[in-house]
């Protein structure tokens, strides 16, 4: 089988007519140009030049061979290259999983930050909760998660990329919108629209954990999985929820939204914040440049610098 140094050879030959600049061109001697083009002649069973003194020209057979050798030396080329930005991460595919609410509020900003310094990139995206998507990423059929801290999961990395918090979405009339917040206490005995303890397992301990703070326990009249369905439930007036405050852009008519108060400490315990996730063992050289440009765009999430290694927290 020819090589690629004697498809060179010949071309450099072909498009010279002349064995001395075509050595010249490719920064060797005649001698060994010469014995390429010989090798080559013997490998195809054909003559390709007819040599004079005076000149050379292409036969019929290297008339024939020019077009294809010029095909495949591009093809060599360009398959180097797209290898070589693979390999790198500036080409190539990555799957990215996010939830309703960070398609919302964080994938945006991750799609421009692609489309602006990773073009040739392909992104593929499934929305999933976030214990599915933690599933996902352990299994490698997600490179990449948009999503919230459901539980610690070995090998599992992640980084803080949008601070976030629960807010009271309540149906158009309600009592208690007035503007000036709602304490966790009014809320005790209402019928409470509670996330599902599979699905929406972190938002489930989370809205528990704020009741236990003044000592109550909600009145769960409906269930969902998902953050749209519990607004809906909200709208035609079955009860209030609980729900993050990045949810407000997308909530459907006749849902208004008060801030959450109640005594010291809830602050602490009201934040529902939206992590970039991945398996530390990934070997996708693009799902690790889309993660690192990502994270340098967001220099710092409401003043606050994004640690690169932080880790999701433990469940409570």
């Amino acid at each position: 089988m020819f090589s690629l140094i004697q498809l060179e050879s010949f071309v450099a030959v072909a498009e010279e007519l002349h064995f001395g600049a075509a050595a010249e061109r490719l920064n060797m001697t005649q001698p060994p140009l010469s014995r390429q083009i010989q090798l080559l002649e013997r490998e195809l069973s054909a003559k390709l030049f007819t040599r004079t003194s005076r000149n050379v020209q292409l036969t019929a057979a290297g008339e024939v061979l020019l077009p294809n050798a010029r095909r495949l030396l591009d093809l060599s080329r360009r398959t180097s290259i797209e290898v070589s930005r693979v390999s790198t991460g500036d080409s190539g595919s990555v799957v990215v999983g996010y939830t309703s609410v960070a398609g919302q509020s964080v994938l945006p900003a991750l799609l421009s930050t692609a489309a602006r310094h990773l073009p040739d990139v392909t992104l593929v995206l499934r929305e999933a909760v976030s214990i599915d998507q933690l599933d996902a990423l352990s299994s490698g059929n997600i490179d990449v998660g948009l999503l919230r801290p459901v539980v610690t999961r070995p090998g599992v990395q992640s980084c803080l990329v949008k601070k976030d918090r629960l807010v009271v979405a309540l149906p158009s009339g309600h009592h208690l919108v007035t503007g000036k917040g709602v304490l966790i206490k009014e809320l005790v005995g209402l019928p409470l629209m509670m996330y599902s303890t599979n699905e929406a397992r972190y938002f489930y301990d989370l809205v528990i954990r704020l009741f236990d703070s003044v000592g109550s326990k909600p009145t769960i009249a409906q269930i969902a999985s998902q953050i749209p369905a519990l607004m809906a439930l909200v709208a035609v007036g079955l009860g209030v929820s609980l729900v993050p405050a990045s949810a407000m852009d997308f909530a459907p008519p006749g849902v208004v939204f008060e801030e959450l108060t109640g005594p010291d400490g809830l602050q602490d315990l009201n934040h529902s914040d939206i992590f970039i996730a991945w398996e530390e063992g990934s070997v996708n050289p693009a799902a690790q440049r889309l993660r690192e440009v990502f994270i340098e765009s967001l220099e710092t999430v409401e003043g606050s610098s994004i640690p690169e290694n932080a880790s999701l927290p433990k469940k409570s």
